[in-house]
């Protein structure tokens, strides 16, 4: 049976018996697992009131509320679940996510900690409390949690990635390539790490370099607005303005910015000195306003400049 019938099921239990609580239950769990939050959520608050000191009821809201992004209210009910049940790693290490998206890092920490004091093998928890530092911007101790992390579980795919940007803010490039290529062992269709392995390549000025992971990065993903853009750069820099023209005229067919991509090129043409392809792109972005970043009055005036 499918969840969906599960569902029309259980709606039929309740419309005949609406006092069946184990029916009700199991509906909001459902609806909770099948991305129905909001109606799930009405039924855990049906039951709580029924049976308050349930503290898997208080779990489950939080499920609920965090997956309609709620997170003040899922900070409540897990709260609530743990008051109730000290010993409910589920809804501490749940609590913890969630003081993370309120920006409450220092607790989020907290919880991770609890998690890791009654398993230190939780690859799960040193990874998130990675993300709580490299949210507070300690590199430093971030690298150290992320490094916890695969050392568990060497296999964890942005346990690397993070460890490889870290490195790559350090200026640790090698280390930072070992780290995305790592990523690609994992998962060769994982275009992020192409990116940044052309990062690194422009770094180290291997241009040749630059332009193969910048080929495979929109190869993987042709809607990678920033990838386009650093091509083109490099291609103006390498004086092959033609190419980064051709470059930026895909971006702006594959990518929904049009106005801001033909903006960006309109820029690079007026660094390469070519006037005339400026202001076309400048006509083109504002064709395109309603995907500007900047005010339409800001290129009328370069427009007008351009005229003079």
């Amino acid at each position: 049976m499918s969840k969906e019938e599960q569902i029309n099921e259980l709606q039929e239990i309740l419309k005949e018996d609406s006092e069946n609580y184990r029916a009700r239950r199991e509906l909001a769990l459902l609806l909770n697992d099948s991305g129905f939050p909001k109606e799930a959520s009405l039924h855990i608050n049906y039951l709580i009131k029924k049976f308050p000191n349930d503290t898997e009821l208080y779990y489950n809201l939080g499920i609920s509320y965090e997956k309609q992004s709620l997170f003040e209210k899922a900070k409540k009910s897990y709260l609530k679940s743990i008051e109730l049940n000290p010993t409910n790693d589920d809804a501490t290490y749940n609590l913890g996510l969630v003081y993370t998206e309120l920006q409450e890092y220092d607790r989020s920490i907290e919880c991770f900690n609890r998690i890791i004091e009654h398993d230190e093998n939780d690859s799960n928890s040193y990874f998130n409390m990675g993300i709580c530092y490299l949210k507070k911007g300690d590199l430093v101790k971030a690298l150290e949690y992320f490094q916890n992390t695969i050392d568990i579980n060497n296999d964890d795919l942005y346990a690397h990635f993070y460890i490889g940007n870290i490195l790559f803010e350090m200026k640790e490039y090698e280390s930072a390539k070992d780290e995305f290529l790592k990523v690609i062992e994992i998962s060769p269709e994982y275009s992020w790490a192409y990116y940044n392995l052309a990062s690194i390549a422009y770094a180290q000025k291997d241009f040749e370099n630059v332009r193969l992971n910048l080929d495979k990065t929109l190869e993987l993903n042709p809607k990678d607005e920033d990838a386009y853009i650093k091509y083109a750069k490099l291609l103006a820099k390498m004086d092959f303005y033609e190419d980064a023209l051709s470059i930026m005229n895909a971006a702006a067919e594959n990518c929904t910015n049009k106005g801001q991509l033909y903006y960006y090129t309109a820029h690079m043409a007026k660094n390469c000195n070519n006037i005339d392809d400026y202001i076309q792109y400048l006509n083109m972005a504002l064709e395109n306003s309603d995907t500007l970043e900047i005010d339409t009055d800001t290129i009328m005036s370069e427009l007008e400049a351009a005229a003079e």
